[in-house]
């Protein structure tokens, strides 16, 4: 399985949450969007364990099976017709989340995440 990760499942990957471990150790491909790279280096520089963070974080994107997923103008077209949808449907998603979910639908990934407001996008596999 080929997956991207979303902020919580790194995070809880990295606290050694035994599913969330097992899914992500046993894929072939880690994807992470650059959007959520972003967020978890926002979330280190206002904790208090800024280094021991950014450290583990260094070791994670050094593997071999990690890519670090970049949006381009072709996201752009699935952000928008993602948005679209998500706008008839009266419902709404972070900003963050709808660029990961853009890029997950853009790659054909799987996303790995606990946040249920991605029900509302049922063509972003989810895990």
């Amino acid at each position: 399985m080929n997956l991207a990760l979303d902020t919580n499942a790194y995070c809880d990957f990295m606290r050694g949450h035994s599913a969330r471990v097992e899914v992500i150790r046993t894929a072939r491909h880690i994807h992470l969007p650059l959007i959520v790279l972003g967020e978890l280096r926002a979330g280190f520089a206002a904790g208090n364990q800024k280094s021991t963070n950014a450290a583990n974080l260094q070791r994670f994107l050094n593997s071999p099976r990690v890519t670090i997923l970049l949006p381009d103008e072709q996201t752009t077209h699935h952000y928008a017709q993602l948005y679209l949808q998500l706008r008839k449907k009266g419902a709404a998603i972070p900003t963050n989340d709808l660029w990961i979910a853009a890029l997950a639908v853009q790659h054909n990934l799987v996303l790995c995440t606990s946040d249920t407001h991605f029900q509302n996008l049922p063509q972003v596999a989810r895990c």
